[in-house]
């Protein structure tokens, strides 16, 4: 069960955090990566936020909406979306970039019933066009 899990890697975390870093969370992301339960993802948002560290966090959201505007190819890891983000947009930016296209993601370009009639972006959107019959 998956709260479980997360349970057990958030007691897990914290004892580390407390025996190896005195309570203190490291600010450098390779460190971030070893605490139980912490990936990628969650040491870029933490390196972001919390330190002001310019990180691109990618989550399904940024993932698909990066695919579907061509971006980043679609055969593409998440490792791989990461990459391109990092080298397209300027390191000042790669966080409110994370949020813009989270938020763009989770109410406007969904995974079941985008809005793709209403999309700002339709343009550059070949789903989008196919969705609409707009070839």
């Amino acid at each position: 069960m998956l709260y479980r899990n997360k349970a057990k890697n958030i007691k897990a975390c914290a004892q580390m955090l407390l025996a190896k870093y005195q309570g203190e969370v490291p600010r450098d992301k390779a460190l971030l990566v070893e605490l139980p339960g912490v990936g990628r993802k969650t040491a870029n948002v933490v390196a972001g936020e919390a330190f002001g560290i310019p990180a691109i966090a990618v989550d399904t959201h940024v993932e698909r909406v990066t695919k579907r505007l061509n971006i980043v190819p679609a055969d593409a890891s998440v490792t791989k979306v990461e990459e391109i983000l990092m080298k397209k947009i300027e390191a000042s930016k790669w966080v409110q970039s994370h949020h813009t296209l989270i938020f763009f993601g989770r109410y406007h370009c969904t995974a079941r019933s985008p809005k793709c009639d209403q999309c700002p972006v339709l343009t550059y959107c070949k789903e989008g066009k196919a969705r609409l019959n707009l070839h």
